[in-house]
């Protein structure tokens, strides 16, 4: 079977510093990947590679069959991101910046998708106020709704709990368990490993730019692992 996401012999550089060396992995359709690592890993990076906002520096990286260099808009068009951006517009409401992102990912009823989302994070009441006048955690639960606007096939998270609070974090949390139910493919970075082990289907480990371990989440042993991680974050095993 061909891989939902096929990433083959990734590579990056940054003024000479090496970011990522030959990193591949596949992914099947419904893959939950948790991928953790030492702070400048390339974790951010590959994420930034696969959701078209920065290119490559060799290798290729498919979706469902279509190549992010040569057909970067059929690429895109099956994404979904939440990173520490918001990629929301202030001066236009919560409902305006909805449509904006359902029109841009070409969604047949934009409007109606906007309400839909807004009800399940709760923002429906608000959905006439400007983003500039939301609260940080308002902001957090529309970047959840933007980023869900597409149906994403993929939903690429960097470090998604990183700063959210409580009511928007259930709230992500349950929009994850729905993604997995549909069999939508994720790709989560995070320090986090209870939360990363508890999602995942797939489990890997970048450090120094490579890709040092990949495993199926059923055949871990949590304090394994663990304890493998920390050799890879305080540098004791190297990559």
């Amino acid at each position: 079977m061909a891989d939902f996401l096929a990433v083959n012999n990734l590579g990056k550089e940054y003024e000479g510093r090496r970011a990522l060396h030959k990193v591949s992995f596949g992914l099947q359709q419904g893959d939950f990947l948790s991928l953790f690592g030492p702070n400048g890993a390339g974790k951010s990076t590959l994420l930034r590679i696969i959701s078209t906002l920065t290119s490559a520096g060799s290798g290729k990286v498919e979706i469902k069959g279509f190549d992010l260099a040569e057909e970067p808009e059929a690429f895109k068009m099956q994404l979904g991101v939440i990173s520490h951006q918001s990629l929301l517009y202030g001066h236009m409401t919560a409902r305006e910046n909805l449509i904006f992102y359902g029109s841009l990912y070409k969604v047949d009823d934009p409007e109606q998708r906007a309400e839909e989302l807004l009800r399940i994070v709760e923002l429906y009441p608000r959905r006439h106020s400007r983003v500039s006048r939301f609260s940080r955690g308002m902001c957090q639960r529309l970047s959840i709704a933007r980023a869900l606007v597409n149906d994403p096939s993929l939903l690429l998270l960097d470090e998604p709990f990183s700063g959210l609070d409580q009511y928007a974090s259930a709230i992500l949390t349950e929009q994850l368990g729905e993604l997995r139910s549909r069999a939508r493919t994720v790709i989560m970075v995070t320090h986090s490993l209870d939360r990363g082990l508890a999602a995942a289907t797939r489990v890997g480990i970048l450090a120094g730019g490579r890709l040092v371990y990949l495993e199926e989440r059923d055949t871990i042993d949590p304090s394994a692992f663990e304890g493998l991680y920390m050799e890879y974050v305080h540098g004791a095993r190297a990559a």
